[in-house]
């Protein structure tokens, strides 16, 4: 019953956030798999939420706050970063400061691809925000965000 709630909510997400802005879009979706990633490790309505939490703020800074100038300076820091070195950067544009620390990479065993975390500070509007993301390579060699 708990799997068949979550499968409607998120479909619930998924089709408000076709109405949404980028940044709700980005959050609508990070949340979502968040939640999905939340139950399957920790099998719980409390990882659940923990997920979705976690998620939504990725998806959100992801989502929102950067531009395409920000996206392909994260892309670097996951392609050529060095582990546990700290990288970072300042949009020229929207003033948005991102300092990215990227941790060695793994071979994700459900999917063989190789993967990446990162931690990732960004003030935007004066506010720090801090989450953790990981990104895998796709088939074309593109670190997507997970």
């Amino acid at each position: 019953m708990k799997h068949l709630t979550a499968i409607i909510a998120l479909c619930f997400l998924l089709t408000l956030s076709s109405c949404a802005t980028k940044g709700q879009t980005g959050a609508v979706g990070g949340a979502a798999a968040g939640a999905l990633i939340g139950q399957a490790i920790g099998h719980n309505t409390g990882a659940t939420l923990i997920g979705a939490a976690v998620g939504s703020m990725l998806g959100y800074i992801v989502g929102n706050e950067m531009d395409k100038y920000d996206r392909q300076q994260l892309n670097h820091v996951y392609d050529r970063g060095v582990s546990n070195q700290r990288s970072s950067w300042v949009n020229p544009d929207t003033g948005n400061q991102y300092a990215v620390t990227p941790q060695p990479a793994f071979q994700d065993p459900r999917t063989s691809r190789i993967c990446r975390r990162a931690e990732i500070e960004a003030v935007i509007d004066g506010k720090v925000e801090k989450t953790y993301s990981t990104a895998c390579r796709d088939e074309y060699g593109r670190w997507e965000l997970q």
